[in-house]
């Protein structure tokens, strides 16, 4: 692509989502950088981590969205448009639209891609058949109408092969439409089953033993290492492979909410700032990019080895600007990520247990009482308080 203008950014930010808004709020605090520019093409900018909620039939899907110009920080230039390509070694990069930036320092925070296609025939029949999912803004009614809607039979709650936002987010919307089947009397008629192509039902051992009795007691099936490859929404077949003999599974529903495959964005997995596996090659505590020093990634499409989610962002957030700053003023890069991660896990209506851990799977609870308890506190704080701190908090630069 030949490059038809040329423009500079001393920091310049690749995504609008919750990394890169929360990056330039707090830089553009600082007051230190002469111009902070952030990249992103999309016009609305949505708080998905409620998707969950709105799945479940507690909201409508507009409270989760505001226009993107509403969350870009004062002072700082939005550039709707989209990367095409990076060039690190000459601090330069292609807009899709053909415009060539050059940067002082350059965030790396796109999000992740959701591969539809990925498992055969989901896209054909996503929305109809019995087929749900909550990952897209298009798509997170379908869930709450199959919920609602349903009388009896089979229901299936995917979980893929891939890294994906939020690890915990797959088993929530099951918990509600458990509770809910019990809330219509239909619970005896139904079986729910959590397909995962994992090999547990979580990765946090405090936290999967609670959840490992909650699925025992509500007597939810549980089918792990199968991964969803296919599905014949006429037939309403579900095929799975189980992810170390390979063998095939076919399983009758009813109802199928299905958690896609998802990854980095082509132009990253494609460019010369990926690792082996596609993601941001950045240092895992200090945020900075493995090869080139004047880069920082954060977020979903990072290399760091934490469940995705925006609380994870939460303190990756400071740790990039913090850094950025040392390297500006030549000092040495005095921050530190830990790997800190945070998963409301909703279990039913009205109650969460919140996963709270670092890389090495240490809880770091952030209140004085057993989280991996359900409570209705932390199902007040995730419905209400969650959705305020990241509106009014991490979007503004002070949490």
């Amino acid at each position: 692509m030949i490059a038809k203008l040329e423009n500079f950014s001393e920091v310049l930010i690749v995504g609008g989502g919750t990394g890169g808004i929360t990056v330039a709020a707090r830089l553009a605090q600082k007051k230190v950088f002469s111009s902070i520019s952030i990249i992103e093409p999309s016009s609305v900018h949505y708080y998905q981590p409620i998707w969950t909620l709105v799945g479940g039939g507690v909201f409508p899907k507009e409270v989760s969205e505001r226009r993107e110009s509403e969350v870009i920080p004062r002072g700082v230039n939005w550039i709707q448009d989209s990367v095409a390509s990076f060039q690190p070694e000459q601090n330069t990069l292609v807009t899709q639209t053909g415009q060539k930036w050059s940067y002082k320092y350059l965030v790396v925070s796109p999000g992740m891609e959701i591969f539809w296609d990925r498992i055969q025939g989901l896209k054909e029949t996503l929305g109809q058949n019995g087929v749900c999912s909550n990952y897209s803004y298009d798509t997170v009614e379908s869930t709450w109408r199959e919920i609602h809607n349903f009388k009896g039979g089979r229901a299936i709650f995917t979980f893929p092969n891939t890294p994906i936002k939020c690890g915990g987010a797959p088993q929530k919307i099951m918990y509600l439409a458990e509770d809910y089947f019990r809330k219509m009397h239909i619970r005896q008629n139904c079986e729910v089953m959590f397909a995962s192509a994992g090999a547990q039902i979580f990765g946090v051992k405090k936290y999967a033993e609670k959840l490992a009795a909650i699925v025992q007691k509500r007597d939810i099936h549980t089918l792990f290492k199968h991964n969803l490859v296919a599905i014949d929404g006429k037939k309403r077949e579900a095929h799975f492979k189980n992810i170390e003999t390979q063998e095939e599974k076919i399983l009758k529903y009813d109802m199928i909410h299905v958690t896609p495959p998802m990854g980095a964005p082509a132009f990253i997995r494609n460019s010369p700032l990926a690792d082996k596996d596609g993601w941001v090659s950045v240092d895992k505590f200090t945020l900075q990019h493995t090869k080139h020093s004047n880069i920082f990634g954060l977020g979903d499409a990072s290399s760091l080895p934490t469940s995705r989610t925006g609380a994870a962002i939460r303190k990756q957030a400071p740790t990039v600007v913090e850094n950025l700053l040392d390297l500006s003023q030549g000092k040495p890069l005095s921050a530190k990520y830990n790997g800190y991660t945070s998963c409301p896990l909703v279990t039913r209506y009205g109650k969460v247990i919140l996963a709270e851990f670092d890389y090495d799977g240490n809880p770091c609870e952030s209140f004085p009482f057993d989280q991996s308890e359900e409570r209705t506190s932390m199902y007040i704080l995730k419905k209400h308080f969650l959705p305020a701190m990241y509106w009014e908090g991490m979007l503004k630069g002070r949490l």
